[in-house]
C-alpha cells in the first residue's frame, strides 16, 4: 500500500524533458533511497512531488487526491520537505527556526499555542538539540544544523519526510549522526522517509526501498539486494562494480568500482 505516489509524471525546464512518463510508487513507513547519477533528474522529482516545481503532466497522488488540487496548508500537514543545503535568516535561534514547523497550523495572527509549544520541545528533544534551542543557527556545525531543519520538519507533524541529499558537505561522523536519525525517527515514529542521496553504501544501509535512476526514467527499484547489483550500477552509473556483504549491517556494499570504458560501452548497444 501506498499514500503517495505519481501516475505519468512529466517534468520540464522550458522545452528540456528532465523526468518523462514516471510511475513511482513511496512505500509507507520506510526510508526510500532515490540513487542516481548528476543530472538525472533525482532532486527534480523530489521538488514536484513536494510541489515545488509544477509537472507538465502527469499527477502526484497523496491518499488518493492530486495534490495540485489541495490547498498548500492540507499539504503541509502531511508532507514536510527539506531542501537541499537550506539557509536560514542571520541572526535566527534554534527555537525560532523549529517553530516555522508550526505554520500549517497557525491561525489569525499566527501566535504560537500551548500545543505548538509542546511539540516544538518534543521536536527539539528527539533531535538531541533542546539543550541549546536559544543559540543562533549560524553558530552551528552543518551536522547540527540538519539536526535543526529535521527538527523544523518534525515540528510540522507530518508523516512524510521528504530530504534532498541530507548528509551534502558533511563529514562521515555526521553523515551516519543524521542517517541514524533518520532510520530512528522511522522506526520509533513511523515516519515514511523519502531522500535523494549520493553515496550507494548509504542507500543500501539505511534505506529499505532504493530507486535508480537514469535519464529521467526509473531504471530498477526495490529492496538493496535487488538494487545494489553489478548489472543495475553498470545501467545506471556506467561503472563495473564489486559487491559484497557488510559484515556488520548484513546489507550489499560496493566495494570498489571501475569506469566501464566508452568502446566497451559502444559495442554492448551494438549488440
Amino acid at each position: 500500500m501506498s499514500r503517495l505516489f505519481t501516475e505519468d509524471l512529466r517534468i520540464a525546464y522550458g522545452d528540456q524533458v528532465i523526468v518523462k512518463d514516471l510511475n513511482m510508487l513511496i512505500p509507507d513507513g520506510k526510508i526510500t533511497a532515490i540513487i542516481g547519477p548528476n543530472g538525472c533528474g533525482k532532486s527534480t522529482v523530489l521538488k514536484t512531488v513536494a510541489r515545488i516545481i509544477q509537472a507538465k503532466s502527469g499527477s502526484v497522488f497523496l491518499d488518493g487526491k492530486q495534490i495540485s488540487k489541495e490547498s498548500t496548508k492540507s499539504i503541509a500537514q502531511k508532507m514536510a520537505i527539506l531542501p537541499q543545503s537550506p539557509d536560514a535568516p542571520e541572526g535566527l535561534t534554534i527555537g525560532e527556526l523549529v517553530s516555522y514547523g508550526r505554520f500549517p497550523y497557525q491561525r489569525g495572527m499566527g501566535k504560537l499555542n500551548d500545543k505548538d509549544r509542546n511539540v516544538i520541545e518534543w521536536a527539539l528533544k528527539a533531535t538531541g538539540i533542546s539543550d541549546f534551542k536559544d543559540r543562533e543557527v549560524d553558530a552551528l556545525s552543518g551536522g547540527q544544523r540538519q539536526r535543526v531543519w529535521i527538527a523544523m520538519a518534525l515540528a510540522q507533524e507530518t508523516d512524510i519526510i521528504l530530504l534532498d541529499e541530507p548528509t551534502t558537505y558533511l563529514d562521515l561522523c555526521h553523515q551516519l549522526e543524521v542517517l541514524e536519525l533518520l532510520k530512528e525517527l522511522n522506526v520509533l515514529e513511523n515516519r515514511t522517509i523519502v531522500m535523494v542521496i549520493h553515496d550507494l553504501n548509504h542507500a543500501a544501509r539505511f534505506a529499505d526501498h532504493l530507486i535508480a535512476m537514469r535519464a529521467g526514467s526509473i531504471v530498477k527499484s526495490g529492496n538493496g539486494k535487488e538494487v545494489m547489483t553489478k548489472p543495475v550500477l553498470r545501467e545506471v552509473f556506467n561503472i563495473d562494480a564489486e559487491i559484497g556483504i557488510d559484515p556488520r549491517t548484513k546489507k550489499p556494499i560496493c566495494l570498489t568500482y571501475d569506469l566501464v570504458s566508452s568502446n566497451a560501452l559502444a559495442q554492448e548497444q551494438i549488440s
